[in-house]
């Protein structure tokens, strides 16, 4: 059984009789993210292109780079990921139109990939939603009316816009995080806003929800709830939560645990491919406490265990 509540113009599914399977996720490989000169670098954010390549951004401004993980060998030097920046999207050229509208800085969120290589940003502190189209080599940003589920908007600028992800469906969706968490759904071929909804892990019913990214794999949307340190996959035509990837003993192992200001998970990036979970921090400059000098990022693999039939 599944039972539909309605909210207004939304309608949100939950659980019946059924529950997702569960799972839990450990680190298979991970890397250290070392940026050139050591410079600052708060992830946010996580994707795979078509060709393969891991793509994040950066919340303080609106360019994206391409992760390099070096092949490990089991030694410390090796579990380190080199950065490089793509100099041909969301350039300051590109981005000029907008100039004249934007507040404060590119405070960017998420990032997202559709099928024609096209890349989708989310930035913050306007809200907006930037589209770099490489065949043509320009940035536009999407004219998507948002006065339907204006009501979910917080009038803090820092609990905005924090994960995208673009289905094969011509559907985009946007995750507005904490306060009101939900996820918007827009049709790409007229921007109009067609759904929204909230899924939560099981147990946590529709308390505090914190939305840090989202993924779109084979038809299904992943969501990265941060503060149940959990992964879900969801039905996008149902709302249904099928499975749930838990990953609070892989971020608080030793040697992976990071200072903390907050009390909520570290994670802002994921991507998903058929054998893996791509996990990505952003511990805001903290140190892991091994290491009270080492403040970079962490990218982690995660075979799926589902393709591998174990459960938690």
């Amino acid at each position: 059984m599944l039972v539909v509540i309605a909210f207004g113009d939304s309608v949100t599914s939950v659980r019946g009789d059924r529950y997702p399977v569960e799972y839990e996720l450990r680190a298979d490989d991970y890397w250290r993210v070392t940026m050139p000169n050591g410079m600052r670098f708060d992830t946010s954010g996580l994707a795979l292109d078509e060709g393969g390549r891991l793509l994040t951004v950066h919340d303080r401004n609106p360019e994206v780079w391409h992760i390099q993980p070096s092949k490990t060998d089991g030694s410390l030097e090796s579990h380190v990921a080199g950065v490089s920046m793509l100099t041909n999207c969301f350039t300051p050229l590109q981005l000029r139109p907008f100039a004249h509208e934007k507040i404060d800085r590119y405070d960017t969120e998420g990032l997202g990939v559709d099928s024609q290589g096209r890349l989708y940003s989310c930035e913050e502190a306007n809200r907006w939603i930037l589209r770099f189209d490489p065949s043509r080599g320009v940035v536009e940003r999407l004219p998507i009316d948002w006065s339907t589920v204006r009501r979910y908007f917080s009038s803090d600028a820092n609990a905005s816009f924090e994960g995208v992800a673009v289905g094969d469906d011509q559907r985009l969706y946007v995750a507005n995080e904490r306060n009101s968490a939900r996820i918007f759904v827009v049709d790409l071929r007229t921007f109009e806003i067609i759904d929204h909804f909230a899924v939560s892990p099981r147990g946590s019913g529709f308390g505090f929800l914190h939305y840090s990214d989202l993924c779109w794999h084979r038809g299904f949307l992943y969501v990265l709830c941060r503060h149940q340190y959990v992964i879900l996959k969801v039905d996008p035509s149902t709302h249904r939560v099928l499975a749930e990837y838990h990953y609070k003993k892989l971020e608080k192992l030793p040697e992976h645990r990071y200072q903390s200001r907050y009390p909520t998970g570290i994670m802002e990036g994921l991507a998903v491919d058929d054998q893996n979970f791509w996990l990505l921090t952003d511990n805001n400059c903290e140190t892991r406490k091994q290491d009270p000098k080492d403040r970079r990022p962490t990218l982690f693999r995660c075979l799926r265990p589902d393709t591998l039939g174990t459960t938690r």
